[in-house]
């Protein structure tokens, strides 16, 4: 019976708040402790017929000049149709031996029109039975707009190269599409059968199932120092890791090439340049677009990575190529698909990496802070209000009141208060939350379907809106039906119930996501409602003062306000970043958005109602 007693202790709600600041800043050290090498673990290959960098590498000497031509051929494309660019190269893979198509595509997001034309050569396996290939991908322009002559050069100098050994046991495909984005989307949802036939043309010559994807990036024609990796994927999708250490040990261990991760082109071995290199792959995860050609390949369970040569040395596009030739030999010797390592990774540097097991604990428990004070919030609901005044002589009475209570063979003498039952009236609050994350669907719309002109203009107005927008709400469902202290109780309960629930089922899929919208919505754990009165009783109202304090930190941390800030810290433009998202929303399947608008927005909408002056 002292569980009964217990329930009304009105030091028992003083310590969920402390607990769930605790468990923040846990969180947040847990996250700053995995860069020591203490926490993280060196890379190593868990797929051993992989064996990468161990057969000698032939691609150069007279190479050089079959490279030189194809580029004087590529740059004299520069300018020319889609369709010319497509006939061409389809006109090269066949004089090379390798069976050749196009794919026209024609996307339409925010106002703009991503179209083009897409040729790749099918080189059959002399070994094999066209069950699996591998896909090397070369875009006519890269993630900058540039041209990328060397890496079409290159890609057709490998075809050439690749027709002549007869160890294939794979199909080769070589592709090369219009652009970095739309392109690899457009073929590789045909490939698959996925594509819409208003965007897209379905392939007429296909291969076998894809067992990894190698992009070259050389947009100039000097040397280069070393290759920038870059493997982030669609949503936060990674490749497995065996294919990023096989293409690290190849290039830095075989050929002797320097390796950088996450534009990170001068990376010491010090705490700072791993936490740098975390979390730059932790922005561009949390984000979810399209980081290179390869991006639209991962949602298909196909592992692919983009080889992109930077800086300026004395490495040239032989030694690249030789790194291809090196990880195609690797993939060649597959005898099943990659399983075998991590799928879910974090890299400090190119040999060094954390799996899921070591950082998943730091997004969960910013996540449960939001669990543990929905619970007291419950807790909470279930106390009768502090009267107004003091109490009467009856009150006084009723407190003093003593029931005798037998459970289980056992008696206990139990004040009447503690017995005490209060309704909870629920409908009211569980419509409001429901019907907050309902209408998430409004801005969704809204910045998916705004032209790209306009998107700044449209997220300016949404941060103004958002000023008046928890107020408004507010007044309409005073107007209605009376809001009491249990009810708004009930809204905040179950709108961090849900809030939690949804970011510990995110962390598992985008971590980096989940941390980061924890991290900014961890203010509505400690805003509204005071959690305990005098003696444990609900309170009737929140001070004027917090409210004042609530509403200044919840409106600089609204959504709309965050991107703002995030845009101009970073000098990106708001408005292309938000075509970006709109564009991945049309063609890629990116539901970054969808997170923001449906479960983010909604929590702050109901926790920033409850504190307007309204209410």
């Amino acid at each position: 019976m002292a569980l009964l007693s217990l329930r009304r202790d009105p030091r028992l709600l003083k310590v969920p708040p402390y607990l769930s600041a605790l468990l923040i800043l846990i969180g947040v050290v847990w996250l700053l402790l995995l860069p020591l090498k203490e926490y993280s673990r060196h890379t190593y290959i868990s797929e051993n017929a992989l064996l990468p960098g161990q057969v000698h590498t032939y691609f150069g000497g007279s190479e050089q000049n079959v490279f030189n031509a194809y580029r004087h051929e590529v740059q004299a494309l520069t300018g020319k149709g889609h369709e010319e660019i497509a006939a061409k190269l389809s006109e090269i893979f066949r004089s090379v031996g390798l069976k050749a198509a196009t794919q026209k595509y024609e996307y339409h997001a925010v106002g703009n029109t991503y179209g083009g034309e897409n040729a790749y050569g099918v080189l059959q396996a002399p070994r094999g039975d066209a069950t699996e290939a591998i896909v090397l991908l070369a875009a006519w322009t890269n993630m900058h707009g540039e041209l990328n002559h060397d890496g079409v050069a290159l890609a057709l100098t490998l075809a050439r190269y690749f027709k002549r050994w007869s160890l294939w046991s794979k199909d080769i495909i070589v592709l090369v599409t219009s652009d970095s984005k739309a392109g690899p989307q457009a073929w590789v949802d045909a490939y698959h059968d996925e594509h819409s036939p208003l965007s897209a043309a379905p392939l007429p010559l296909k291969s076998g199932a894809l067992q990894g994807v190698v992009v070259v990036d050389k947009a100039f024609d000097h040397g280069f120092e070393s290759l920038h990796i870059v493997y982030d994927g669609i949503n936060g999708q990674l490749p497995n890791l065996d294919l990023l250490n096989s293409a690290v040990h190849i290039a830095s261990g075989q050929m002797g090439i320097g390796v950088v991760l996450q534009r990170m082109w001068k990376h010491g071995d010090s705490y700072h340049g791993r936490l740098q290199t975390m979390l730059r792959g932790m922005a561009s995860q949390a984000l979810g677009h399209t980081s290179g050609p390869h991006s639209s390949f991962i949602p298909y369970h196909v592992d692919a990575i983009t080889l992109q040569a930077v800086g300026s040395g004395w490495q040239d596009e032989m030694a690249m190529g030789r790194c291809v030739e090196s990880t195609f030999r690797s993939l060649n010797n597959l005898l099943e698909h990659f399983h075998q390592s991590f799928f879910f990774y974090l890299l400090m540097q190119p040999q060094r990496f954390v799996s899921i097991g070591t950082y998943l604990p730091s997004a969960m428990l910013v996540a449960v802070n939001f669990t543990i004070m929905a619970i007291a919030l419950w807790i909470l609901s279930g106390r009768p209000p502090k009267p107004k005044g003091g109490p009467t002589a009856e009150e006084k009475a009723t407190e003093q009141a003593v029931e005798i209570v037998e459970k289980d063979g056992m008696v206990a003498v139990v004040p009447t208060k503690d017995l005490a039952i209060v309704e909870r009236q629920l409908f009211l609050p569980i419509i409001l939350v429901v019907s907050s994350h309902f209408l998430g669907a409004i801005p969704l719309y809204i910045f998916n379907n705004a032209r790209s002109n306009t998107l700044s203009q449209v997220l300016a107005c949404s941060a103004l809106a958002n000023i008046f927008l928890p107020t408004f709400l507010a007044i309409l469902v005073s107007g209605y039906t009376t809001l009491s202290s249990h009810r708004i109780i009930l809204l905040q309960c179950f709108s961090l119930l849900l809030l939690g629930m949804f970011l510990a089922t995110l962390a598992t899929l985008n971590f980096s996501l989940a941390l980061l919208i924890g991290l900014l919505a961890a203010p509505l754990s400690f805003t509204g409602v005071p959690m305990s009165g005098e003696n444990g009783a609900a309170p009737l109202k929140t001070t004027l003062q917090r409210k004042v304090i609530s509403n200044l930190v919840l409106h600089l941390l609204s959504p709309p306000v965050v991107v703002l800030a995030l845009c101009t810290i970073f000098r990106v433009d708001a408005g292309a970043m938000l075509a970006e998202a709109a564009f991945g929303w049309k063609v890629s399947g990116l539901w970054t958005q969808v997170v923001v608008c449906c479960i983010w927005w909604p929590a702050w909408l109901i926790g920033a109602a409850i504190v307007s002056p309204a209410l």
